[in-house]
C-alpha cells in the first residue's frame, strides 16, 4: 500500500504547475522583510479557502445559534491549519512534488485513484459552496434570481483564464486584493455590531457542551471542513513551487522558513475574518432575540434594521461576492494539480474548470429550483460536512509522507512535530465518526 522505501527522485515526472514552476524571482542579496515580500503569495492563496462561503455558512448558523461558543472550534482549526499547511510547504519545497504527485509515487495505483476520487469529490463539494454562495451575493446585491446567477457563476472561467495568461503574480494580487476587501468590510461590520469583548474571550475557550450537543457538534464540524480544507493541501505543495529559490539544502531550508511565514500570517487573517462573521452573527442576531437565523439571506436581510446602519447589508453581500470569486480561482487551480499529480492528464484550463463548475453547478440548479433559498442555504452547509469527512483522506498521506525520512531526507518531521501531527489527524477522525454516528 504505502512504498516506504521508494525513493521518487529516480523516478521523476513532470514540475507541478509546470507553466508556473520557479516563474517567479527570489532576489538573492535581500534579507528580512524584502525577501519574505518576494515569498508572499501563495498563503493568501490558500487562506482563500479559509474564508470562502461554506465557512459563512456555518459560522453564521454556529453564532446566531449557539452565540460566541464556537469560536473557540474557529480557533482550534485555524492552529490545526497552520500545522498542516506548513507540513504542505516541507513537502513541496523539499521534494519537489506536489502531494498528489506524492502520493502517486507513495501508494499502490488502486489507492491512489481511490484518493484521487476522494479528491475530486472534495473539490465539488468545495465548488459547490462557491457556486452558491456567489449567486446569493448576485442575488442580494443586484436582484437576480438564485438560479440566474448560479448559471451566471459558470463565466468566472474567463476570469481566471485572463489572470492565468498574465502571469503566477496577478492572480496572486487579485486575490490578495479580492480578500483586502472581505476585510475592511468586516472590520467596518465589527465596530458598529459592537460585540462584548469578554464573552467574545471567553467564547475562545473550548466546552464540553460542543462534544455533548448533537447539533451544535454538527456545527463544529462544519466549521472544521470548512476551515482545514482537504484541496488547500494539495494547492500549497504546488504553488509554493512557483518560487525560483535555489534548489540546495541551504535554498531549500531558507524557502520553508519565508513560506511558513507567509501562510501563517495569513491563515491569522483568515482566522480574523472567519471570528468576524462569527462574532457578526452571535452580536447582531444571538443576542438579539433572533437565534433561528441560519443562513446567508436571513442574515443579510436583519442585518439593517437590527444594526441600524443602512449599508451593513450591502458591505455584507459585497464581502460575500469577493470571497465566492475568490475561492473559484483557487479552487480551479487545486483541481488542476490534482488531476496532473494523480493521473499525469493535462487538460487546458478552461476545459478543467468548466467540468469542475458544471459538476457543481447542476445540484445547486436542482436544489434551488425545488426548495429556494433555503434548500441552497441548507446544502451550503452540508457541502462542508462533506468536506470535513473527506479531510482525513488527505491529512493522513501528508503525515505519512512528510514522516519519511526515505523520501523527506534532512526535512523530515521531527518527533515532535510528527507526535502533534498525528494527533490532530485523529482528532479529525474520533469527531467525523462521532458526527456520522449522531446523524445515522
Amino acid at each position: 500500500m504505502f512504498t516506504n522505501n521508494k525513493d521518487w527522485r529516480l523516478e521523476r515526472s513532470a514540475n507541478s504547475l509546470p507553466e508556473s514552476f520557479s516563474s517567479i524571482a527570489i532576489p538573492k542579496n535581500v534579507k528580512g522583510w524584502r525577501k519574505l515580500l518576494a515569498f508572499a503569495g501563495p498563503g493568501l492563496m490558500v487562506a482563500v479557502g479559509y474564508m470562502d462561503p461554506g465557512n459563512w455558512a456555518t459560522d453564521i448558523a454556529g453564532g446566531s445559534s449557539f452565540g460566541y461558543t464556537l469560536l473557540s472550534v474557529i480557533l482550534i482549526s485555524n492552529l490545526f491549519a497552520i500545522l498542516l499547511q506548513h507540513l504542505c510547504v516541507k513537502l513541496g519545497i523539499a521534494t519537489g512534488r506536489d502531494l498528489a504527485q506524492a502520493c502517486k509515487d507513495s501508494y499502490s495505483k488502486s489507492v491512489s485513484i481511490f484518493l484521487w476520487i476522494i479528491c475530486e469529490i472534495a473539490i465539488a463539494a468545495c465548488d459547490l459552496a462557491e457556486v452558491i454562495g456567489s449567486a446569493i451575493a448576485i442575488n442580494l446585491l443586484f436582484g437576480i434570481p438564485l438560479t440566474v446567477g448560479i448559471i451566471i457563476t459558470i463565466l468566472d472561467v474567463l476570469v481566471l483564464l485572463m489572470l492565468q495568461n498574465k502571469g503566477f503574480r496577478y492572480l496572486e494580487a487579485f486575490v490578495g486584493s479580492l480578500i483586502f476587501i472581505i476585510f475592511c468590510c468586516f472590520a467596518y461590520e465589527l465596530m458598529i455590531s459592537k460585540p462584548e469583548i469578554n464573552a467574545v474571550l471567553k467564547g475562545l475557550l473550548p466546552e464540553k457542551e460542543i462534544i455533548t450537543n448533537g447539533d451544535m457538534l454538527y456545527i463544529a464540524i462544519g466549521i472544521l471542513g470548512a476551515t482545514v480544507m482537504p484541496h488547500n493541501l494539495y494547492l500549497h505543495s504546488s504553488i509554493v513551487q512557483t518560487r525560483d529559490f535555489e534548489r540546495t539544502n541551504e535554498g531549500k531550508k531558507q524557502a520553508i522558513k519565508f513560506a511558513t511565514i507567509d501562510s501563517t500570517v495569513s491563515l491569522f487573517l483568515a482566522f480574523f475574518i472567519n471570528a468576524a462573521i462569527l462574532i457578526l452573527a452571535a452580536s447582531a442576531f444571538h443576542f438579539n432575540g433572533h437565534q433561528e437565523v441560519a443562513d446567508i439571506h436571513d442574515a443579510y436581510k436583519l442585518l439593517e434594521p437590527v444594526l441600524g446602519i443602512k449599508v451593513a447589508s450591502t458591505f455584507f453581500a459585497i464581502a460575500l461576492l469577493a470571497s465566492g470569486q475568490n475561492s473559484t480561482l483557487t479552487g480551479t487551480l487545486a483541481g488542476q494539480i490534482v488531476m496532473e499529480g494523480f493521473l499525469n492528464i493535462r487538460l487546458k484550463p478552461w476545459l478543467r474548470r468548466l467540468i469542475t463548475r458544471l459538476i457543481a453547478v447542476v445540484p445547486a440548479l436542482i436544489v434551488s429550483i425545488l426548495y429556494g433559498e433555503k434548500g441552497a442555504s441548507n446544502l451550503l452547509i452540508f457541502s462542508q460536512v462533506i468536506l470535513s469527512l473527506q479531510l482525513s483522506f488527505a491529512v493522513v498521506p501528508l503525515l505519512q509522507i512528510t514522516g519519511n525520512k526515505t523520501k523527506m531526507k534532512q526535512f523530515v518531521n521531527s518527533i515532535f512535530i510528527n507526535t502533534v501531527s498525528w494527533i490532530i489527524a485523529i482528532i479529525i477522525i474520533v469527531l467525523n465518526g462521532v458526527m456520522l454516528w449522531k446523524m445515522l
